[in-house]
């Protein structure tokens, strides 16, 4: 059965109309990312971005020592503990800590000392303290024998860059780019041969879709495709303090080498419950 928030959220996704949403769910047997990609085919959609919809709350903390560099997402359940000083400070300490003791996993992180308790002990505390259900949801460290470039927007945003080569001048540019951009890929050497192969066949499906002749579709294709690399990988985006918008990220390396990156936003991938007001106060009442 095809629910109506299933199409809400396919609809608000990719931007297509409501009926064609429906339609798209009850093809694809209720598979969202089919449903995605059928609308696309037929050129009712964009590409839906990578994160999806942002619902969650939170911060980033960003932490760089020498060629160490770390992002920390930690996420509570509304804005106004996320701004609370406390909150903000146990982000830090967890980005520092991470830092300094290079934990593999959440796990072995929940477990490690800060202060004077475990963070899973901290966490605990700052919960009865605020209220409010917080969670340390994920974390990237790189440790590099080049360069660390970082740049982080208030506490919603956060990029490491490891590159060798340049300045620090190509170090916060780069950095900036990726937080403005948001690439998915490095290169297009480095997108998964699933993706390619997956955005090859929409592509040559929205030619068909549209009747253009046999002999000209792999001309459209191609193209097609080029555009997907400028709009997802770093080295071909447009480079976003470029006034005239011609020159590409790549050509401003000059010989330096972007070896890898991340970028973290509060909340990607994640969306709210939404909670029904009269279940809410009768699961309360009883």
């Amino acid at each position: 059965m095809i629910t109506a928030d299933a199409v809400k959220k396919l609809r608000e996704q990719t931007g297509a109309g409501m009926m064609e949403c429906k339609k798209a769910l009850t093809e694809s047997g209720g598979d969202f990312d089919k449903a995605v990609d059928l609308l696309r085919q037929k050129g009712l959609a964009a590409a839906a971005k990578k994160a999806g919809r942002i619902a969650a709350e939170g911060v980033i903390a960003l932490r760089v020592s020498g060629t160490t560099g770390v992002l920390v997402e930690v996420n509570s359940e509304t804005d106004f503990v996320a701004k609370n000083e406390e909150f903000q400070k146990f982000a830090g300490d967890i980005a520092e800590l991470v830092s300094q003791q290079n934990p593999s996993d959440i796990q072995i992180l929940s477990n490690m000392t800060v202060g004077n308790a475990t963070v899973e002990a901290k966490r605990q505390e700052l919960i009865q303290k605020i209220g409010e259900n917080l969670s340390v949801r994920r974390f990237v460290r790189f440790e590099t024998g080049g360069k660390i470039a970082s740049y982080l927007h208030g506490t919603r945003i956060g990029v490491i860059v490891d590159y060798e080569g340049g300045d620090e001048q190509l170090g916060k540019d780069l950095a900036m780019q990726v937080a403005a951009s948001n690439p998915l890929y490095l290169s297009r050497e480095t997108v998964p041969a699933e993706d390619l192969n997956r955005e090859r066949a929409i592509f040559e499906a929205q030619a068909k879709e549209f009747g253009k002749p046999a002999n000209v579709i792999g001309k459209i294709v191609e193209g097609k495709l080029e555009k997907f690399f400028g709009d997802t990988c770093l080295i071909d985006q447009l480079f976003i303090k470029d006034p005239d918008g011609k020159q590409k990220v790549k050509d401003i390396l000059k010989g330096a080498v972007i070896r890898r990156f991340a970028r973290f936003q509060v909340g990607e991938g994640i969306e709210k419950k939404k909670e029904n007001f009269c279940e809410e106060v009768s699961a309360q009442l009883k």
